[in-house]
């Protein structure tokens, strides 16, 4: 081959790879509903009460009507956090939020420190969930 056909050929070989790869798309992600349902359950389970190795906020201990009212008032605070009335001889106390991190846990009790100045982080142990 002379070397005129050969630099020929690797111009049109380098032409045609460049363009072959020039290629532009769209992704469609046909995702079924089920997964989207799957995660959400996922996400339940996660922060569902019997997990274990996770943080609470305590926000009272004491009598019943006490507690109760303690708990009356927390809810009305909207924090979006569950709260758990518990009782341990001889005190009700008031349990909140279930969260992961000990970060999680000390970025919730600035915002309910506001009405329970008392309040304090804890680990349950396994026996009382």
């Amino acid at each position: 081959m002379n070397p005129k056909n050969s630099l020929l050929a690797i111009v049109f070989m380098a032409s045609f790879t460049s363009e072959s790869f020039a290629q532009q798309g769209n992704v469609i992600i046909n995702q079924d509903e089920e997964i989207t349902q799957l995660l959400k359950l996922k996400t339940e389970i996660n922060t569902s009460e019997n997990t274990s190795d996770r943080y609470r906020i305590q926000i009272y201990s004491g009598n019943r009507s006490e507690a109760e009212k303690s708990q009356s008032t927390f809810k009305s605070m909207d924090l979006e956090m569950a709260s758990k009335l518990v009782y341990e001889t001889p005190n009700y106390k008031i349990w909140v939020g279930n969260f992961r991190t000990r970060l999680e846990a000390d970025r919730a009790l600035v915002k309910v420190k506001s009405k329970f100045p008392t309040a304090f982080i804890f680990k349950p142990k396994k026996d009382k969930e």
